[in-house]
């Protein structure tokens, strides 16, 4: 493994159309193998390591990833129409130990402390511009690395949950079309107030979404994101809802909570943002167990893929200890680049 490399990463100083404009280009490394059989949806994977879709803005982005020794590839969450992303910051740094979900607000760090608030709001470029960026994407990605498109619909003031359930299946039908390998919808975002950033919490509508999805997609593999869930009624409800139509359960997205300056001055005018990072690990690793035994207990035959404060081979033991069958990062990766291949080279 070459460690002399110098690599680019997300510059948080500058703004999402800035970074998404300034992708570095794919790099030659060489990294260690993970032994084992995975697989990824029903997909045969070359290792259980993944990158969630906020790193990955565009097809440039994704391909730089897959070249540090990431596998399973998500491309950033896209719409049916534009959709321009919220205002700067976007990146927050914040002073916090493991959350627990009952924190009502972080104080913002001026340091990197390995756990930010994240506030995007799910940009997306036109589907014109996505589905040709996915599609030249899927040809110059390696055949044995797979691609996920993660998709969210764009709920309208008049909309029925027909609709909704339309515009999510219309997006995930495009990215199927333009050559993605799986699909994936995201139904948790704590940076957005309507429906379809929390249609998690609602398993019954939920799973009308889930249901015309899988209608439109036929058998291709199916992931959906959810949020933080610690109840375990509430995650035998969602699992039961969502169990007959997807083909994976990706968490958690976040844990959500408000920041605010060293004087108390809120940031995001006092909205919620989702905090991801180490600070979520132990959350994530709980729910993740929670949600692999519920699902076989049901006999769903559904995957469990982790997400929360990976940063070393020990937390991908934790999180397979615990049921993930693949897990994916996201802060880390964007913190240091070259954490994939730390992680190879340490298993």
């Amino acid at each position: 493994m070459n460690n002399s490399l110098s690599l680019n990463k997300y510059d948080t100083d500058q703004s999402y159309d800035w970074n998404y404009d300034h992708a570095p280009k794919p790099v030659d490394l060489s990294v260690e193998q993970i032994p084992g059989d995975w697989n990824f949806c029903g997909l045969k994977a070359a290792s259980p390591l993944g990158i969630a879709a906020g790193p990955l803005l565009n097809g440039s982005w994704l391909l730089y990833y897959a070249s540090l020794g990431f596998d399973i590839l998500t491309y950033k969450t896209v719409r049916s129409v534009a959709h321009p992303c919220h205002a700067f910051p976007n990146l927050v740094h914040v002073k916090t130990g493991f959350l627990t979900g009952d924190e009502e607000s972080l104080e913002k760090s001026n340091d990197p402390t390995g756990s930010w608030a994240v506030s995007f709001g799910m940009p997306s470029k036109s589907p014109s511009h996505w589905q040709d960026d996915i599609a030249q994407t899927r040809k110059l990605l390696p055949s044995e690395k797979i691609l996920s498109v993660s998709v969210v619909a764009t709920v309208q003031p008049e909309w029925s949950l027909n609709d909704l359930a339309n515009d999510y299946a219309q997006c995930a039908k495009w990215a199927l079309e333009s050559g993605a390998d799986a699909v994936e919808t995201n139904f948790s975002c704590p940076n957005v107030s309507t429906c379809d950033g929390q249609l998690f919490q609602n398993p019954q509508n939920a799973a009308i979404v889930s249901e015309k999805v899988r209608s439109v997609i036929g058998d291709k593999p199916y992931s959906i994101k959810v949020g933080h869930v610690t109840n375990d009624e509430e995650i035998e409800i969602l699992v039961d809802a969502l169990g007959p139509f997807v083909d994976a359960f990706v968490m958690t997205n976040s844990v959500p909570t408000t920041v605010h300056d060293e004087n108390g001055a809120q940031y995001f005018d006092g909205n919620k943002r989702g905090i991801c990072g180490q600070a979520t690990r132990r959350a994530s690793l709980h729910q993740t167990r929670l949600f692999r035994q519920v699902i076989d207990k049901k006999n769903f035959n559904c995957d469990v893929i982790g997400v929360g404060g990976i940063s070393t081979a020990n937390h991908l033991k934790e999180y397979l200890d615990a049921g993930a069958d693949t897990i994916q990062l996201a802060t880390a990766a964007m913190l240091d680049p070259m954490v994939g291949a730390k992680i190879r080279k340490e298993f």
